[in-house]
């Protein structure tokens, strides 16, 4: 369906956008924030105490931060140590996503599967913006591919691959892993009536091995909250943290408690997948719209040539989530793999069947797509963030002449489906990590700040915060928390610094500070992007300040 060169061509242009964006600055707040807190795993020597700022967290369990923290030992604390398993977990989820294609259907889905995968909106955005949705897809999906390899083959290895698989997950994000992993394969298991592969004493050793992967996880709950009953988490005390992550947690996502409630929309993951699988989505929504005419027609009866664990999972889970009081866009990146392979299952039928007439629709869809990713880096680099630098003219005309050529040449139409949404993928976040972001990110006022101080050679110890604001960045990159400092505490110190916004510095007038050395940055809540910022004739009307003072 595509040769190999040309595969592995576009694999390797993806995977070169990845590193590009490997070296931004973290994102707050929550790629900065955890960062931050297995950044405090290395630096205290505490690997079983999870602590978000002043507070005990209990939100998720721990390995994000322990993959995070192995990564600062191995190569230091640096932005892209940080994320190196987010973007190991997400190559991971592409071979899986590949072995599970070729195992539902033949090696070129499998192949298709992991390059839709990896261009992905939101997975190539979970690559920068790191948190722990990398790495629970990436797990997820590989558990789902070797359990499913389990019922098909009866292989030993490939069960306790799953387990282990299914493990790491649920130790990255708790219960939702296992209940996306568990309707997955159940689907496969009522479609093909395989039932008997879970009456089979191997099934015993995958829970042993399922049970010994989250032991360490479990064990640092334990040590952490249920030995210490009198700790008050979220305003309630004897918190067990095993009974959390079993029992808990899921149900205060779905309900909003203890999370609070963010989103009573019940189509808002209908609207978010509309971006979240671009520039695939119109292929995923037609594949699953036929998917769901063939198995009406068929009154699901089994068929070897179809699968129903895509069409199921995303189905029954997609119902389950948007029932959630609590809500996010990156809640959709573990149906991803399942979407995927579903969008290149149905992209290959109509190869192999000669649907003409709707390979040339979806290929106008996709001269759509990327038409409008072609204006809105235009825009992105003549307008919201203009280039600066000759050189960046010469790269970004070179990428369209490139991609020109394609739009020109002629090929099959599948063909070229493939290759303008790859290239839209690429043309996109390539912009993004190597211009958009960095220069987005010089008004996020804690890590600009934190230049500042290294190149003034301000003390990290010497600076300090008068309020509970979170300061992720400024705390990653100063590689030091910043301490707070109540008013009594205040007055003891002498010759520091306070780094505090517009409210907080003139509080400290008001109380009789004085300074005379200041510092002063932008400051914008960069992930929450508005039409006002993006414009730079209005910018300046809604950007907020930050400031570092030195008290006399």
């Amino acid at each position: 369906m595509i040769s190999s060169a040309r595969y592995w061509f576009l694999i390797t242009l993806v995977i070169i956008v990845y590193i590009a964006g490997m070296f931004v600055t973290l994102f707050e707040n929550d790629s900065a924030q955890f960062a931050v807190m297995a950044m405090r795993m290395v630096q205290e020597n505490d690997f079983f105490t999870l602590i978000k700022g002043t507070e005990e967290y209990l939100d998720k369990p721990h390995m994000h931060y322990w993959l995070a923290a192995l990564s600062f030992k191995f190569f230091g604390i640096h932005d892209w140590a940080y994320r190196i398993p987010a973007i190991l977990a997400t190559l991971l989820g592409a071979y899986s996503c590949y072995g599970l294609g070729r195992l539902l259907y033949n090696n070129d889905i499998g192949r298709f599967s992991a390059l839709i995968f990896m261009t992905a909106q939101t997975i190539v955005l979970s690559n920068i913006d790191v948190r722990t949705d990398a790495v629970l897809t990436g797990f997820t999906i590989f558990s789902i591919w070797q359990l499913v390899r389990y019922v098909e083959t009866g292989k030993l290895v490939a069960i306790l691959l799953g387990a282990f698989g299914a493990g790491m997950a649920f130790c990255t994000k708790g219960q939702i892993a296992l209940v996306v992993i568990g309707i997955s394969v159940l689907c496969h298991l009522a479609y093909t009536r395989k039932w008997k592969s879970l009456l089979n004493w191997k099934v015993f050793l995958a829970l042993l091995v399922f049970a010994i992967t989250i032991a360490p996880m479990l064990y640092a709950y334990y040590l952490q909250f249920d030995l210490h009953p009198e700790k008050v988490i979220r305003g309630k005390a004897n918190r067990s943290g095993i009974f959390f992550i079993f029992w808990e947690q899921s149900f205060e996502r779905l309900s909003g408690q203890g999370v609070g409630k963010n989103s009573s929309d019940y189509f808002f993951f209908f609207h978010t997948f509309l971006w979240v699988f671009l520039p695939w989505t119109v292929l995923a929504l037609i594949a699953y719209w036929r998917r769901v005419k063939t198995f009406i027609k068929l009154r699901f009866q089994y068929k070897p040539q179809y699968e129903f664990l895509t069409l199921g999972g995303i189905t029954i889970l997609f119902f389950v989530i948007s029932f959630a009081q609590f809500k996010l866009p990156h809640y959709m990146n573990i149906l991803i793999p399942l979407y995927s392979i579903l969008a290149a299952s149905y992209l290959h039928s109509l190869y192999r069947y000669s649907k003409h007439t709707i390979i040339k629709v979806l290929l106008g869809i996709q001269y759509f797509v990327l038409s409008v990713v072609f204006i809105f880096v235009l825009l992105v680099c003549f307008h919201v963030f203009k280039f600066e630098k000759i050189h960046s003219y010469f790269i970004l005309i070179s990428l369209l002449a490139v991609i020109t050529y394609f739009c020109l040449k002629r090929e099959a139409y599948y063909m070229r489906i493939i290759t303008l949404s790859v290239y839209s993928s690429l043309l996109l976040n390539g912009v993004m990590n190597t211009h958009f972001y960095p220069s987005l990110l010089k008004y996020q006022a804690g890590s600009t700040m934190a230049q500042i101080i290294h190149e003034e050679n301000i003390p990290v110890d010497e600076i300090y915060k008068v309020s509970k604001n979170f300061s992720w960045a400024l705390d990653f990159y100063n590689k030091k928390p910043v301490s707070i400092l109540g008013p009594e505490e205040l007055y003891e110190k002498h010759n520091i610094w306070i780094y505090a916004n517009d409210d907080e510095l003139e509080r400290l007038a008001n109380l009789g500070y004085h300074w005379h050395d200041q510092h002063t940055v932008d400051q914008f809540r960069i992930t929450r992007l508005q039409a006002r910022f993006l414009n730079p004739h209005t910018r300046q009307k809604i950007l907020n300040k930050m400031h570092l003072v030195r008290l006399d």
